[in-house]
């Protein structure tokens, strides 16, 4: 099966990470499923895309936060009769605060983005991906996942978690040939940071991240990468 009868599946994909890997995957020629909340950034991107790699891109506007918004999704991506062979949970949110003075309500957002989003969507495609014995699930962690450190707050609860999940589903799907990646990366210059005086530098490039990714799929099926970590040379923010 060549790459134009399968579908890559990434969440988020008008900024940041997610559009870095729209990008590298349609640049290989794989037609391509995203989301993101805003319908204007998302015609944008379908059509940059289509007129730079000539490929199909499918997009739909979801909120992934709400459990509505990934039963939507799912449908959708079930609409392009396409078997999934890539998963990449990549939708997340980051407010900066400590456990306990945080606005209340921190905690349940950031668990309804970066866990919740990612649990719903796996345990609707996974299981297609598990009877055709073939398919690869990236789950977007973080550095935040392996330590706690200042002003994390509730972020560094939701990584942990997604990295619990991220494993848990390793476990789950290893028999099957199904490969699991958890991608834990420290800063990435992304719309996130927008605002903070630190100096571009310090930042990763959103295209490192998606390149690694790309090149942990390629990998014979004898082998996974299990997790990665990523860190800006000069160390975290």
């Amino acid at each position: 099966m060549n790459n134009s009868e399968r579908l890559v599946v990434i969440t988020g994909g008008t900024k940041g990470i997610g559009r870095a890997l729209v990008e590298r995957f349609a640049s290989e020629g794989w037609p391509i499923a995203t989301c993101a909340r805003n319908e204007d950034d998302l015609e944008i991107l379908r059509k940059e895309i289509n007129d730079k790699h000539k490929v199909l891109i499918h997009t739909f506007a979801a909120d992934l936060s709400k459990k509505e918004g990934v039963k939507s999704f799912v449908e959708f991506v079930r609409m392009t009769a396409k078997p999934v062979e890539i998963l990449v949970n990549n939708t997340g949110v980051f407010n900066p605060g400590s456990v306990l003075e945080e606005e209340e309500g921190a905690l349940e957002q950031m668990i309804d983005t970066n866990l919740y989003s990612a649990y719903h969507l796996t345990r609707a495609l996974a299981p297609s991906m598990k009877q055709n014995k073939s398919g690869h699930i990236f789950n977007l962690c973080s550095v935040a996942s392996l330590k706690a450190y200042p002003n994390g707050g509730s972020y560094s609860i939701s990584k942990f978690a997604l990295y619990g999940f991220s494993q848990a589903i390793r476990e789950e799907l290893k028999e099957f040939g199904v490969r699991v990646t958890s991608v834990l990366a420290g800063a990435v210059k992304t719309p996130s940071w927008d605002g903070v005086d630190i100096p571009e530098e310090r930042f990763m490039k959103p295209e490192d991240i998606a390149e690694t990714i790309y090149t942990s799929y390629r990998l014979s099926e004898r082998s996974v990468i299990e997790e990665v970590v990523l860190r800006p040379q000069l160390g975290d923010l």
